[in-house]
C-alpha cells in the first residue's frame, strides 16, 4: 500500500555501475510510504464500528532528476523508474473509546514491482514491507464539523530483501516508525483535510546505514454532491534530517535532502455498499542535494505522475442491540 521503492533500487544499482566497490544506500532519498496515498478520502474522522477492507492500487511514472542525472545521462535525456503497487488494507474499528476518542487499528500487505530504464535497465518484484498501525485515536469536536486524529504506524522489515546492500528488491532491511497528526473539517458535504506524518528510520541490518527523517504533508479539498465526490488534492514530501553513513560505505553519504511538491484531483462515487475513489497528481517541483562527491552519480530524486484507485467497503458490522420488549397494551 504505502511505498515508493524506485529510487532505492535505482541509486543502488547505479552506484554499483559507477563505483568500483559498493553500491551506496539509495534508501536515503526514498520513502517508506508513497506520497499521496492517504488522499483517497482519508480524514480524521473514525468510521462506525466494524471491520473494513480497502483494495488499493497505484502506479508511479517518474524520471530521475537532480545533479546526478547529468552523470547517468551525459548525452542528455533521463532515466525512467516506473512502478506499480497493489495492497489489501484491513481497518478494525471495535467501538472502543479512550480519552473521548474513538480507537481503530489497520494492517496493510503491499506487493509491487519497479523498473529502472537506461543506462541501468533492471526490474524487480516482490513483497513490500508490511504496514501496521496498532493505535489511532480520533476525536470529534462537538458539532463544529472538526475532527482530529493522531496515531502511530510502522513499516515492518518483512519485505523481499536481496543484493549485497539489501537494496536489490522492493523490501527494506530496516524499520520505519510513523507518528501522524490529521485535522479535518467535515460538514455540508465538504472534506477539508490536512494530514501530517513523519518517517523515522532505524539503521539497515545489512549495511548499518540510517536514512534521514522524511516529512509528509497531504491536503484534500473535496465536495460531495449526491453520490459523487470531487475536488483538488496536493502533497509535499521532503527529507528533513541528514543521513548517517556506516563503514560499509566508508562513511560516505548518498543524499541528505530533497523536496517534492505535487498537485492533482480526486473523483469518487458511492455505490452504497462500497465507495470507489480515483485520484491522480503530477509532481510540479522536485530537487535533491547533499551527498558525498566520492559516490557518483550524485544526488537523485524522482519526479513524475501518480495515479491511484481504491475500493473501500465494510466486511463486518456488530449486531444492532436488541430492543427490550414493549409492555403489552392490555392488562388483566
Amino acid at each position: 500500500m504505502r511505498f515508493n521503492k524506485m529510487l532505492v533500487a535505482t541509486a543502488g544499482f547505479a552506484a554499483a555501475a559507477w563505483t568500483p566497490a559498493h553500491a551506496y544506500e539509495a534508501g536515503a532519498a526514498g520513502w517508506a510510504q508513497k506520497p499521496g496515498i492517504t488522499l483517497g478520502g482519508g480524514t480524521a474522522a473514525a468510521p462506525p464500528p466494524g471491520l473494513y477492507m480497502i483494495d488499493q492500487v497505484y502506479t508511479y511514472q517518474p524520471n530521475l532528476v537532480g545533479p546526478g542525472n547529468s552523470v547517468l545521462n551525459p548525452h542528455g535525456g533521463t532515466t525512467s523508474v516506473p512502478s506499480a503497487v497493489a495492497s489489501p488494507v484491513f481497518v478494525w474499528v471495535p467501538g472502543w473509546e479512550f480519552l473521548g476518542a474513538t480507537y481503530n487499528a489497520s494492517w496493510a500487505i503491499p506487493v509491487g514491482m519497479f523498473a529502472v530504464g537506461n543506462p541501468v535497465n533492471i526490474e524487480a518484484a516482490g513483497l513490500i514491507n508490511s504496514f501496521i498501525a496498532p493505535v489511532e485515536l480520533s476525536w470529534k469536536l462537538g458539532d463544529s464539523g472538526f475532527h482530529v486524529k493522531t496515531g502511530l504506524g510502522m513499516y515492518v522489515p518483512d519485505g523481499t530483501v536481496t543484493g549485497v546492500n539489501g537494496l536489490g528488491n522492493v523490501g527494506n532491511a530496516w524499520w520505519t516508525f510513523m507518528p501522524e497528526f490529521v485535522v479535518s473539517y467535515l460538514k455540508n458535504g465538504w472534506n477539508l483535510t490536512a494530514n501530517f506524518y513523519e518517517e523515522f528510520n532505524t539503521r539497515s541490518t545489512v549495511t548499518q546505514y540510517r536514512s534521514g527523517d522524511i516529512l509528509h504533508a497531504e491536503f484534500t479539498t473535496t465536495k460531495t454532491i449526491g453520490k459523487w465526490t470531487f475536488g483538488p488534492v496536493a502533497y509535499y514530501v521532503g527529507q528533513v534530517s541528514d543521513d548517517t553513513s556506516s563503514a560499509f560505505y566508508h562513511e560516505a553519504i548518498n543524499v541528505n535532502r530533497y523536496n517534492i511538491w505535487a498537485a492533482g484531483a480526486e473523483l469518487g462515487y458511492n455505490f452504497g455498499p462500497a465507495q470507489l475513489t480515483v485520484w491522480a497528481l503530477d509532481e510540479v517541483s522536485a530537487n535533491a542535494s547533499g551527498g558525498s562527491p566520492q559516490l557518483p552519480p550524485g544526488p537523485l530524486i524522482t519526479k513524475g505522475f501518480s495515479a491511484f484507485a481504491q475500493l473501500s467497503y465494510r466486511l463486518w458490522a456488530p449486531d444492532e442491540p436488541v430492543a427490550a420488549p414493549k409492555s403489552p397494551i392490555y392488562h388483566k
